[in-house]
């Protein structure tokens, strides 16, 4: 399979080093609007280096093309790269406005080829764990769900020519580090229906134009309220926390770490650190290799991915709506 990168900056070292293990997958093509950085990954890979994407889909006709671009250009690549014939691999988020996640979901049923949306973090052993055993039943239903993001995001990050703006970035800690933590509450815990969402910018106010702090308190369709805390304002990166209260045992996700406390106060370690090794920062998660392989996987089989442009989109209408319950005051209906 012919493979093209687009989009060269610090997350697609992931996308790299886990191709490295897909031996029927090559790399035909490296593209940055930075020639520098195209050519240095064009160089390592044996690839051809590009600034026009364009021209790239028109000359190499890639199999795949993963896309790792600044998130106001992700559905626009993606669908272009669908109406070539190829397949897509989209770093979350994988649109920015509701229309757009509509938009990308019809383009991907048009053209018949798979869409990928890297929510790498639902491929963590301690997540395969805990959805088991929330479908099992064994423990009762799940009656709430609390998670708390506190990283740091200082000026260094915002140095660049798209982080902290509004136009390009489009949105702050909710669309860019919380959406991972509303996809995994939604995945084992069920789809927002309704939430009220307050966000704010307490940290580089004179730097960044987008929300820095964000709570959210989501009504999921089952009836389970879940609640939200993220920032990155915080003096560290700490392991993100999400506490599942089930009727007869309550469990916790911490970073890699699941632990389940039973009714009597007992904790009860059930998932340590994952062995897989890091490409990058190891509190993203450790699943970028594992979702790229089983994505390539089901190019190979013919097995449908379970997080396309449906799936994967539905955690960006959650944070679209939550934008508009801050921005408005309002209690706002989730797609």
């Amino acid at each position: 399979m012919k493979v093209a990168i687009v989009g060269c900056g610090n997350v697609s070292v992931n996308h790299f080093d886990a191709l490295k293990e897909i031996p029927d997958a090559e790399i035909v093509a490296c593209v940055d609007i930075k020639p520098e950085r195209a050519e240095k990954k064009a160089l390592e890979t044996g690839s051809v280096a590009y600034t026009d994407f364009d021209e790239m889909l028109e000359k190499e006709k890639p199999d795949v093309v993963h896309i790792a671009t600044p998130h106001w250009l992700h559905t626009p690549m993606a669908v272009k790269a669908l109406e070539s014939g190829a397949n897509v691999f989209l770093e979350k988020p994988c649109s920015v406005t509701s229309e757009e996640a509509h938009a990308l979901a019809k383009a991907q049923d048009r053209s018949g080829r798979q869409v990928a949306v890297c929510f790498q973090n639902r491929y963590n052993e301690n997540t395969v764990i805990l959805k088991e055993i929330a479908e099992s039943g064994r423990y009762g239903r799940i009656k709430s769900v609390r998670a708390f993001i506190t990283w740091n995001r200082g000026r260094e990050y915002y140095s660049d020519d798209w982080h902290g703006r509004l136009q390009t970035e489009c949105g702050g800690v909710l669309i860019n580090q919380a959406i991972h933590t509303v996809d995994l509450i939604e995945y084992i815990a069920g789809p927002c229906t309704r939430l009220t969402a307050h966000t704010a910018t307490d940290h580089l106010k004179d730097i960044i134009d987008v929300e820095d702090a964000a709570y959210l308190l989501m009504e999921l369709e089952n009836g389970v309220k879940a609640l939200l805390f993220a920032t990155t304002a915080f003096a560290d990166n700490s392991p993100v926390f999400i506490e599942f209260n089930l009727e007869e045992a309550v469990f916790r996700i911490e970073g890699e770490m699941l632990y389940k406390v039973g009714k009597d106060g007992k904790t009860e370690i059930l998932c340590e650190k994952n062995p897989e090794t890091f490409s990058g920062k190891s509190y993203w998660g450790h699943g970028h290799k594992a979702i790229i392989r089983d994505f390539y996987d089901c190019l190979r089989t013919g097995r449908k991915f379970a997080i396309d442009a449906h799936e994967g989109g539905r955690a960006l209408l959650t944070v679209t709506a939550a934008y508009k319950s801050a921005k408005e005051n309002i209690v706002t209906e989730a797609e």
